[in-house]
């Protein structure tokens, strides 16, 4: 959860770098010649326009449009792609895959236990990575956002390198060999020197609240839509010109797409010294339930209280008053738009 402190490690990604391991992520991979018809229909994103070498962030939904989990998906070939799964739902989106891949020509490994993934996040994360690499030093800087690229660290270990992550801030995802793991994890200290320090999950929570990045359990859970969470866009529907089969939990989506929303997510910031909490209640002035808030905490770069909360669509305006129950005592929070943190380009 955390080595030298929640605040050091915080405040270390905004200014420098900082060092996660995120080992505990499960991996997935899909082969074969019916894995992009196999994953337009398993996801919600469209799998066929992610270029070779490309990221996509998508979601597993249930039919009844629930999300099952938030995903990364990163192509590796024509017909080779690799699932990023949340530790927690790994189990169950690799059952969900192999229950939907009925008819398709494809095969569906978990690789979790041979992958280690190693996470360099910061402003000096480029500078860091480049050290890092023995081989294909020259791919790093221009690799876009949401890309990857193959190349040999230092001590002959290969590594698929995508330029993700989930603070906020540039910063790169080293998948290698589980073998590997402590030697990369080494490797990245030695030549990060000052500007890298180990940063625990901890920090890396505060982070993504700041960067306004959703939490499966938290902001996304199996009752929850990705229209609530204001993640539409993340569905790729097809259009007339260029359409789309069907997919699990289309329909579903389809109708929560033209209703008119109930509740809707929204960051949260307070100028007082009491932080929101998962659970607590959002009110009006009146102490009228009109939310709940799903994740909150001190921020160490902007130094308030900040959160996400569902709430009624009646208060989801930016500049609208609210209070949080904190232990029977109304603490006032104003609604603002998410993110709450963007770093500067």
């Amino acid at each position: 959860m955390r080595y030298s402190g929640d605040i050091a490690e915080h405040l270390a990604v905004r200014s420098s770098a900082g060092l996660f391991d995120l080992s505990h992520m499960g991996e997935i991979a899909v082969r074969g010649d019916d894995a992009v018809a196999f994953l337009e229909f398993a996801l919600i994103g469209r799998m066929g326009a992610v270029g070779l070498w490309r990221a996509k962030y998508t979601m597993m939904c249930a039919p009844d449009g629930g999300v099952i989990d938030d995903l990364v998906v990163y192509r590796r070939d024509w017909d080779h792609f690799i699932i990023v799964a949340n530790a927690s739902n790994k189990d169950t989106v690799l059952a969900e895959l192999r229950d939907r891949s009925e008819g398709f020509s494809v095969t569906i490994a978990d690789e979790s236990d041979q992958v280690a993934l190693v996470a360099v996040q910061g402003p000096a994360s480029q500078g860091i990575v480049e050290a890092m690499t023995a081989r294909d030093a020259d791919n790093i800087a221009p690799l876009p956002y949401y890309a990857a690229t193959n190349v040999v660290l230092t001590g002959d270990i290969h590594a698929f390198v995508a330029r993700t992550g989930y603070t906020g801030e540039d910063g790169f995802e080293l998948f290698v060999a589980a073998a590997d793991a402590a030697e990369v994890w080494r490797l990245a200290l030695a030549v990060g020197g000052d500007a890298l320090i180990p940063c625990g999950l901890s920090s890396r929570d505060t982070l993504r609240l700041e960067a306004g990045m959703p939490l499966y359990g938290q902001e996304l859970t199996r009752s929850t839509t990705p229209f609530e969470a204001g993640l539409g866009r993340v569905i790729a529907f097809g259009t007339e010109a260029n359409p789309r089969g069907d997919f699990v939990g289309r329909a579903a989506l389809e109708a929560a797409r033209d209703a008119a929303p109930t509740r809707v997510l929204v960051g949260l910031v307070g100028d007082g010294r009491r932080s929101p909490r998962a659970g607590y209640a959002v009110t009006d002035a009146a102490g009228t339930v009109v939310g709940e808030v799903t994740s909150g905490a001190p921020s160490p770069t902007l130094g308030r209280p900040i959160g996400m909360a569902y709430v009624d669509a009646a208060v989801s305006e930016t500049g609208t008053e609210v209070l949080i129950d904190v232990r029977g005592r109304g603490e006032p929070m104003t609604v603002a738009a998410l993110p709450l943190y963007r770093r500067a380009q």
